[in-house]
């Protein structure tokens, strides 16, 4: 079981990786769900507002972010790894997404959240910055 998605993000991969690696800049991307994201390999993240806990397996500055990844509703134990991987686009990034890993039944919930979680608000964001 496993979710590929290639999505074009309109700003540098550095931006984007310190939306997906910074607490403020998530909680702002999400309009105001709370996140606390360690910068570190090995620390934990929570994000909309605990409803998905991670851990920090392999942070590239702008390159790559890896994480065990759950949502809280899971069975207990239930973990899927979540790559991130940017590749400078022009001006914009193209995020190369993979999730593998989560429970049965959850696929068509979890391809349409990572649009509507993260890619829409993203780019949302990055469209208020004025360039």
């Amino acid at each position: 079981m496993s979710i590929h998605q290639e999505v074009t993000i309109d700003a540098s991969p550095a931006e984007v990786f310190g939306i997906l690696t910074s607490s403020a800049d998530f909680t702002r991307m999400t309009g105001g769900r709370a996140a606390e994201i360690s910068a570190e390999v090995g620390g934990a993240a929570s994000l909309f507002g605990g409803d998905i806990r991670a851990l920090n397996i392999e942070l590239v500055p702008g390159k790559r972010v890896v994480q065990a990844w759950r949502a809280q509703a899971w069975p207990e134990g239930v973990h899927s790894v979540v790559k991130f991987e940017l590749v400078p686009d022009g001006k914009a990034t193209k995020v190369v997404f993979d999730q593998a890993g989560y429970p049965d039944g959850a696929e068509a919930m979890l391809e349409g959240g990572w649009h509507q979680m993260y890619w829409q608000p993203m780019n949302a964001m990055m469209a208020g910055k004025g360039g």
